[in-house]
């Protein structure tokens, strides 16, 4: 798989690029798939910036007291004071939501994406909820997010991106739009982007995708970092609970507190008119804004 050495030497992360964009979904995935390899960054005086998409309107409330909090004030609310304070655990100070500045085209009004919502199919993987709203992430124009999101890492001067691989980690529609949208916008931009890898070092980690780089699997060594990011999965008290090193989220799926977190960096999208689609399938159009 070309698996780099697990190393916890900052500097050489990323391939040594040091503004690196986040891009997640919702609320908690920053923290449960890159949480590590935040607070590392964030330590080093690296500050990296995280674009989170949606407010995880859709998301599930882990039963008991908090249940009557977020039913009067929203979860949406919720999600966003838990994201607040798990940033501040991890030390990150660089924060927007798409449809907000800096990830907000010029000239155009603050907008609000909602989360999808999603379905398990019968494979066990995630499908797109059959009630989501017209203003999810999913049913928006492709093309605003995208310049939304090239904003973000055109003023943040972004030497490289990280999100989901093309599945979406489990399938969330949220996900996979948000594989779409950074990959399109690396190659806009033409810098290096990077697929987050679960279980790197399972048997069960799935064939290497064509379009992997050799050698571009880098195993992040983030256990100095794991008190900061146990605490910042605390914060997120709606969604789910820390029970010794493992997560449990709301639907009682048991998960281990990663202290790996492993990064392929993928080869340029093929050049060419309409080889580079924007998530929602349309021909990507868009251009660095001037500045």
């Amino acid at each position: 798989m070309g698996v780099r050495d697990v190393n916890a030497d900052v500097t050489t992360w990323f391939d040594g690029r040091a503004r690196v964009l986040f891009v997640h979904a919702h609320p908690d995935d920053e923290t449960i798939a890159t949480g590590g390899t935040l607070a590392a960054l964030a330590e080093a005086g690296r500050e990296p910036l995280l674009v989170t998409l949606t407010r995880g309107e859709r998301g599930e409330v882990v039963a008991g007291p908090l249940e009557a909090l977020v039913a009067a004030h929203g979860i949406a609310v919720a999600r966003q004071n838990e994201l607040k304070t798990a940033l501040g655990m991890l030390g990150v100070d660089r924060h927007a939501f798409l449809g907000v500045e800096p990830a907000r085209a010029e000239g155009y009004p603050p907008a609000i994406y909602e989360d999808s919502g999603m379905a398990w199919g019968p494979d066990g993987r995630a499908t797109a909820a059959e009630d989501a709203s017209p203003d999810a992430l999913t049913s928006a124009p492709a093309v605003e997010a995208l310049n939304d999101l090239l904003a973000a890492a055109y003023q943040s001067n972004a030497q490289a991106i990280v999100s989901y691989d093309d599945g979406g980690g489990y399938g969330h529609p949220d996900h996979v739009f948000a594989h779409r949208l950074a990959r399109a916008v690396a190659h806009a931009l033409e810098i290096p982007f990077w697929a987050i890898v679960s279980d790197v070092f399972s048997s069960d980690a799935g064939p290497v995708p064509a379009d992997t780089s050799p050698n571009t699997v880098e195993a992040h060594d983030v256990s100095p970092w794991l008190p900061r990011k146990t605490a910042a999965l605390r914060a997120y008290a709606t969604q789910l609970t820390v029970d010794g090193d493992e997560i449990v989220h709301v639907g009682g799926q048991r998960e281990p507190i990663g202290t790996v977190e492993a990064f392929r960096r993928l080869t340029p999208a093929p050049s060419g008119p309409g080889a580079e689609s924007a998530p929602g399938g349309e021909a990507s159009s868009a251009e660095a804004p001037a500045g």
